[in-house]
């Protein structure tokens, strides 16, 4: 009976890891289109269209991604262009990289974040899969915004936290203050070609 008992909680346990491994998306068809969604960073501020990380990653994934980068908006402005950006490209998976220029403006953290909800709750309620990129506030460690996460729990999208905060603390990475080199956006569009590999879209 011990040992029925014991082999029980092994196989829950086994089958628990199992299913928590599995990755959070089916892969992507291959005409999916992919939007990169966001502010300069995505648009590529600092280094000519062919170098920005939407380009870089069209070329890593095979897909076509959609630079719909616009720069200085914040999430209040994005919000308004999204479902428009929806409506025009029919993506199947969006890269959602913004709230920079929130932080920069001092917008209220509460406001940013509902304003990144309602896109991805959007985005959701259309069948498209969203990556979520997390964004460091100005600080010396430059760490992502603790609201990113809160974000990807509370709607379980796959979260990049790491790659923009730290290209960010190295000048080696970057054009100017704020934004990358093309050295810089090449190792953010090998970051989010990981993430998405490792969610299982491509």
């Amino acid at each position: 009976m011990r040992n029925l008992f014991f082999s029980l909680i092994l196989f829950t346990s086994l089958f628990t890891l199992t299913a928590c491994s599995e990755p959070p998306f089916e892969k992507l068809e291959e005409s999916a289109v992919i939007v990169a969604f966001g502010d300069s960073l995505t648009q590529g501020v600092g280094v000519s269209i062919e170098h920005s990380y939407p380009a870089v990653l069209q070329s890593l994934s095979g897909y076509k991604v959609v630079n719909a980068g616009v720069s200085g908006e914040t999430t209040a402005q994005g919000r308004v262009r999204f479902a428009k950006v929806l409506e025009q490209e029919q993506p199947q998976l969006v890269v959602l990289l913004e709230g920079g220029n929130d932080f920069l403006k001092k917008i209220p953290r509460e406001q940013t974040q509902e304003n990144l909800a309602s896109m991805i709750a959007l985005a959701q309620a259309n069948d498209v899969k969203v990556l979520l990129v997390g964004v460091p506030e100005k600080g010396i460690f430059l760490s992502s915004a603790a609201l990113y996460e809160s974000l990807a729990e509370q709607w379980n999208v796959p979260l990049e936290n790491d790659i923009v905060g730290h290209l960010m603390r190295r000048t080696s990475m970057k054009s100017d203050y704020v934004h990358f080199n093309e050295k810089g956006y090449q190792k953010l569009a090998e970051a989010i070609y990981l993430k998405l590999q490792e969610s299982g879209a491509i």
